[in-house]
């Protein structure tokens, strides 16, 4: 693929130090003459895993691959099966403009395609199969329209309060945050997290921070609220449309192979919004309620990724406590 030059800034690499609970070293790729950072971690111990499955967690806005330092570990390794250790890898990207990530100085060289070229970049690169797509926020928005392009490369899903844009009128939770997010350019992300999520320590929060030493960096924060496509014409919204079509019809993905969880503290994307989403899989999903998540549910994450891997390993036989089907039914999102 070939890009022209974007001018770009890149995070000082001091500012990573000492992340609390982090010690996942970054890989790098390019994408035309940008670096995009990556975790990349995997139960082989080896540098280029040969793993039997693949989960590809992708983060939204204003956040970075930290956010998955909770699932990390579980994912890589829990399982239901006793004495049998899973062969896993994990992908946790940062989306140019986030975390270690360069960021394009220019904020309309961020757009719907501009994003999600560069994940079909990154699955291609590496050359990613089996694939287990995590996403939450603007890691679905992006994240679910990828299986449409290479279905063959992707099994199962695990759903953290998001949607699919399909140009239609926002709510108002939405169009608040948009207005929020307008308003403040250079968005204090750390308090943002820190009321989000009030679990977390100052030390956690601040990281949340630290890929943005100051305005000049938050190019990516700044366009991701007026990029959702909250009316037809927008770029993203044919494609978002075929992927709706595409899960209502398409058997590749069983009930077990969805896994939904909804931070029910969301004020923006949460019980109303997921729910309406639960009804698009063809063959059904699982879902759990998380009564004191809120919208960045990673923060609540080891629970969730637990009950997910109970469910996509029940092979069909799902009884999980707390864990509920839903059955497909007409929705337009």
């Amino acid at each position: 693929m070939s890009l022209p030059n974007i001018a770009y800034l890149r995070t000082p690499e001091d500012r990573f130090r000492d992340l609390p609970d982090f010690p996942y070293q970054p890989h790098y790729l390019q994408y035309g003459n940008l670096r995009m950072a990556y975790i990349d971690e995997n139960t082989d111990g080896l540098q280029s895993p040969t793993s039997n499955e693949t989960f590809l967690c992708l983060h939204g806005q204003p956040t970075w691959s930290y956010l998955y330092r909770k699932m990390i570990p579980v994912l890589l390794k829990y399982t239901t099966s006793s004495g049998t250790q899973p062969s896993r890898r994990i992908i946790a990207p940062d989306l140019l403009g986030f975390g270690r990530s360069d960021k394009p100085t220019a904020d309309a060289t961020y757009t719907y395609n501009f994003h999600r070229n560069s994940l079909l970049h990154l699955i291609r690169t590496l050359d990613l199969t089996n694939i287990t797509l995590v996403v939450q926020d603007w890691g679905g928005l992006l994240g679910l329209t990828l299986p449409l392009t290479m279905p063959d490369r992707f099994v199962r899903l695990l759903v953290m309060n998001t949607f699919i844009a399909t140009g239609q009128t926002p709510t108002q939770g939405f169009i608040d945050w948009r207005t929020y997010s307008n308003r403040n350019p250079d968005m204090n992300i750390a308090a943002l997290m820190q009321r989000s999520c009030r679990h977390l320590s100052k030390a956690e929060a601040d990281v949340y921070n630290a890929p943005f030493p100051d305005a000049r960096y938050k190019g990516g924060v700044r366009r991701f609220p007026n990029l959702v496509m909250t009316s037809p014409e927008m770029e993203g919204v044919e494609v978002s449309k075929a992927s709706l079509g595409f899960y209502a019809t398409s058997d590749i993905f069983r009930a077990e192979d969805v896994f939904m969880a909804c931070g029910m503290r969301d004020p923006v994307l949460g019980p109303q919004v997921m729910e309406r989403l639960a009804k698009v899989w063809k063959n059904g999903c699982y879902y759990a309620e998380i009564q004191e998540g809120g919208h960045f549910l990673q923060e609540w994450g080891d629970e969730i990724a637990k009950l997910a891997i109970q469910a996509f390993e029940a092979k069909g036989d799902v009884n999980v406590e707390g864990v509920k089907r839903v059955w497909p039914g007409k929705v337009s999102l």
